[in-house]
């Protein structure tokens, strides 16, 4: 099936204070239920067809909730969700989420971890288990977490590995020297890809002009081309700086002077392609 536009990044959940104490109270807008129904009218607006939706909740509770919402919500075309890959019993547990067609893949919040972690025995070994099911990993850090990141994915090269945020840079500051050479680094590994998404959230909420993304987006092009790169909105999460029509326009004028197959590339086929959604 041919797709014009796949969201690769999208949460989903019914909010809850204890469990979602990530969701501080500066960010207002969050502290409420996302569901699909939430975001469909604005999807068809922006001409996206379908979207992958990631975990927010390190709980498998949470991997079934996304399993049985993409049962009922044909938008959801892939769940990348969450499993404890440190566990003894994690090919048991992979084996278990393998009956679902709708989980592509899994993810752990690596940005609140120490910087260390992703080098965990236990970790790379749950990571390892992946590839004999075809899953995906989302690599979820912060900008300072790229060096361990780049140690970890050389030890993984036949995985398939998409680093989330583009790392999270420093855009408030105008930080770059140092992601940059990093985000160079790790675009050198073949198998890592790149998600275009979450950078509104980096830069001052709603203060931000659409130059400010460009270096950082200059980077990203350079470092994994468009056949690595994928568009994700990280909605509702972008909301707290922009609504989701702005980054979507954004990244299309970003790449007005790209071939056309290329960005079909970006903004489909490569997610298609690394989450198997066809």
């Amino acid at each position: 099936m041919e797709y014009s536009c796949i969201d690769t990044h999208v949460h989903f959940w019914k909010y809850n204070k204890k469990r979602d104490g990530w969701i501080t109270d500066n960010m207002k807008i969050l502290q409420q239920d996302y569901l699909p129904s939430t975001i469909e009218s604005s999807l068809k607006r922006n001409g996206v067809d379908g979207v992958v939706a990631v975990q927010a909740d390190q709980s498998e509770e949470e991997t079934l909730f996304l399993k049985e919402l993409s049962l009922t919500h044909s938008i959801i075309k892939g769940v990348v969700g969450w499993v404890d890959l440190r566990a003894e019993n994690v090919v048991d547990r992979l084996q278990y989420f393998s009956q679902f067609e709708s989980i592509k893949g899994f993810r752990h919040i690596v940005q609140t971890e120490p910087d260390d972690f992703l080098l965990g025995e236990k970790f790379q070994n749950g990571v390892r288990a992946l590839k004999a099911f075809n899953y995906t990993y989302d690599i979820l850090i912060f900008h300072n977490q790229l060096k361990p990141a780049i140690e970890f994915a050389a030890k993984f090269p036949d995985q398939k590995l998409v680093v989330d945020h583009c790392a999270k840079p420093d855009i408030r500051n105008k930080n770059i020297a140092e992601w940059k050479v990093l985000m160079k680094e790790l675009g050198s590994i073949p198998n890592v890809h790149c998600k275009l998404s979450g950078l509104f959230t980096e830069a001052h909420w709603k203060q931000w002009s659409p130059a400010d993304f460009y270096p950082y987006l200059d980077v990203v092009f350079e470092a994994f081309g468009t056949n690595r790169l994928m568009y994700g909105s990280d909605w509702p999460v972008i909301l707290l700086s922009g609504i989701y029509v702005q980054w979507k326009s954004l990244l299309e004028k970003y790449m007005e002077g790209i071939d056309q197959d290329e960005r079909e590339k970006v903004f489909a086929g490569n997610a298609v392609d690394f989450y198997n959604l066809s």
